[in-house]
């Protein structure tokens, strides 16, 4: 797999998120009397704009990253767009890898395996990461795009494992911004942006960050 994978940062800046929320809102002193809740679901809201795609060698290609544990020493997901790198090396497409450390573990390609070919394309699409029971579901819903037209959402980009975790207060945007990138034939993406993140509590209340985060610009 292409590499955005250096070491890891350390979740837990939902946590400081969290509190400017609840004082905001008054909820300070339930905040003392109650069980704290966790986050039980993120959802990762994200845009690529494509310059001039070539598709004869099938660039650009992307991989975008999502892990529960603030690492990528544990379980994650990675996304790969107008690339399907596992178990080899196919050309366009969709493909959502579930991984653990540097070891591939299982993978699920999208319907189409189509080159993408347009240029100014925007795709747009949100990685969603739960867990229940211990075990934690990855999914890509709501993607647009010229190329693969709508996408997700079907279970076809969806994977789970069990992996012993109660909740996903470890995850960390940072994590998702450091280690996914454009791996191939960057000078033909004009911008690759986590748009914002939202988090969902045990409680049942949604919290977002609407921090734009910048991965890969030509600008």
């Amino acid at each position: 797999m292409r590499s955005f994978m250096g070491r890891g940062l350390r979740g837990g800046w939902w946590l400081g998120f969290l509190a400017w929320a609840l004082v905001l809102g008054g909820a300070s002193v339930l905040w003392a009397q109650a069980p704290a809740p966790v986050v039980v679901r993120v959802e990762e809201d994200w845009e690529m704009v494509v310059a001039t795609p070539d598709p004869d060698i099938a660039g650009p290609q992307v991989t975008c990253v999502i892990s529960p544990t603030g690492s990528l020493a544990g379980v994650y997901a990675a996304f790969e767009l107008n690339q399907r790198s596992l178990p080899s090396f196919h050309p366009g497409g969709l493909q959502l890898q579930l991984w653990s450390g540097d070891r591939p573990v299982f993978q699920t390609p999208g319907p189409s395996a189509a080159v993408m070919s347009t240029a100014g394309e925007t795709v747009r699409w949100t990685q969603v990461m739960r867990v229940a029971d211990g075990v934690v579901v990855f999914e890509v819903v709501n993607g647009s795009s010229a190329t693969w037209g709508a996408f997700g959402g079907s279970g076809y980009l969806k994977l789970f494992v069990p992996a012993g975790l109660g909740d996903l207060n470890a995850y960390s945007p940072e994590v998702s911004v450091q280690h996914s990138g454009v791996g191939f034939a960057g000078n033909r993406v004009q911008s690759l942006v986590l748009k914002r993140v939202r988090y969902q509590l045990s409680t049942g209340e949604v919290l977002e960050d609407g921090t734009a985060r910048v991965v890969h610009s030509l600008q």
